[in-house]
């Protein structure tokens, strides 16, 4: 496709990326555009709605699986040199770069745009992430190094790059027991909870968003989806559009596409401390068909987690992962697809029923008006359990 084309998909996408889905076809009934321009675009919003691609990936979340037979390795971008790729998405790439410029040695993962995905509205997407990751200074969230723009305009991002692994992984091959994991939870609380008094819902919550590293401790990824709660408004203030989520840990407001609090995030916590205390997801069964486990979450009440831990060790189905969260897949699109690794479960089954199975139930309402208020009180139900106390 030539220049003047794209020039005229990007001027169009733009005008479009903000419009509900039933608007955008009438939008572009309107216009007079040739078929293949039209084609090219609607490929590209539909890219966006299944996947949201670079967005939605967490950087750093690539760590692990990185790629060095990248045509980008040995460029450099803004002060970075790209060592190589760490995964891809519908809209842009996530590289691993060090410091370039020779003032001190640092290792990146870097956010880059896709040339022709370089619109005025995912560079306003990719503002708002920058702005909520400098607004969120905390040793437990990873944080945002620098940005900029590329030679030829392209904005970039660089993060934190941060070598651990899910929380789910670490706790199992560490072979975490009990208050270990529980403790571990408490600290996961403790950085949520900043986050939402800076007035920021993550909204993605889910173990590969979570990070531990090889001393303890844990870093919150991804605000790629997050919002920013208005200054006037106080916990209850409601965050619309959504965008894309993870189903398994995702909240029934959030599936029914309904306003969106904090208590959306409380929910996400609520079915991560689930699977790290019994092994399995809620609605683990129903995952495989995407209707199962959307009716499930919004109608269906879990089952109590001691109900269905076990201590046995066998194969674990990891969280689901839209497939840019898998680099080796080198795939794009709304497939989800489920990650597989050892599971060790040590947990009794009778150690997680009264106090525990409350605790976590609770987190789990569907009404969130029923759920802890905060993510500091979620914490503190867990303090007084592990000190015996009511």
């Amino acid at each position: 496709m030539d220049a003047s084309n794209w020039a005229k998909i990007k001027e169009i996408l733009d005008e479009t990326f903000d419009l509900d889905r039933d608007e955008r076809a009438e939008f572009l009934d309107k216009r007079v555009i040739s078929p293949e321009i039209r084609a090219e675009i609607e490929s590209l919003l539909a890219n966006q709605d299944s996947a949201e691609g670079l967005m939605e990936v967490s950087a750093v979340a690539f760590s692990r699986d990185f790629i060095e037979d990248d045509a980008v390795a040995g460029q450099e971008i803004g002060a970075y040199k790209v060592i190589g790729e760490l995964g891809h998405g519908g809209m842009g790439a996530v590289y691993l770069a060090e410091r370039a410029d020779g003032k001190f040695t640092q290792r990146v993962a870097l956010k880059l745009l896709k040339r022709e995905m370089n619109t005025g509205a995912i560079r306003r997407r990719f503002r708002r992430e920058r702005e909520i990751l400098a607004s969120l200074d905390h040793p437990n969230i990873a944080r945002l190094l620098d940005a900029g723009t590329t030679s030829d305009k392209i904005p970039f991002l660089a993060m934190e790059y941060v070598d651990g692994l899910p929380i789910d992984e670490y706790c199992d091959r560490n072979e975490l027991g009990l208050e270990d994991r529980l403790e571990l939870f408490r600290k996961v609380c403790s950085v949520v909870d900043f986050a939402h008094r800076s007035l920021v819902i993550h909204r993605d919550l889910k173990p590969s968003n979570i990070l531990v590293t090889a001393d303890g401790t844990p870093k919150l990824l991804d605000f790629g989806i997050s919002k920013i709660v208005s200054d006037n408004t106080d916990n209850t203030a409601t965050v619309t559009r959504l965008g894309v989520m993870t189903p398994s840990y995702a909240s029934p407001e959030q599936l029914r596409s309904e306003s969106v609090t904090t208590a959306a995030d409380i929910y996400s916590l609520g079915v991560i401390l689930y699977q790290l205390l019994s092994g399995h997801r809620p609605f683990e069964s129903k995952e495989s068909d995407l209707k199962e486990i959307l009716r499930a979450v919004t109608d269906i009440d879990p089952p109590l987690p001691s109900s269905i831990a076990h201590t046995e060790t066998g194969p674990r189905s990891s969280d689901w992962r839209s497939s840019e969260d898998i680099p080796t897949q080198r795939q794009t699109g709304a497939v989800r697809a489920m990650v597989t690794s050892p599971r060790t479960v040590s947990i009794k089954p009778q150690s997680l029923r009264g106090d525990l199975d409350n605790i976590v139930l609770k987190a789990l309402k569907k009404e969130p008006e029923r759920r802890y208020l905060s993510a500091e009180s979620f914490s503190e139900d867990i303090r007084r359990h592990l000190a015996g106390l009511p």
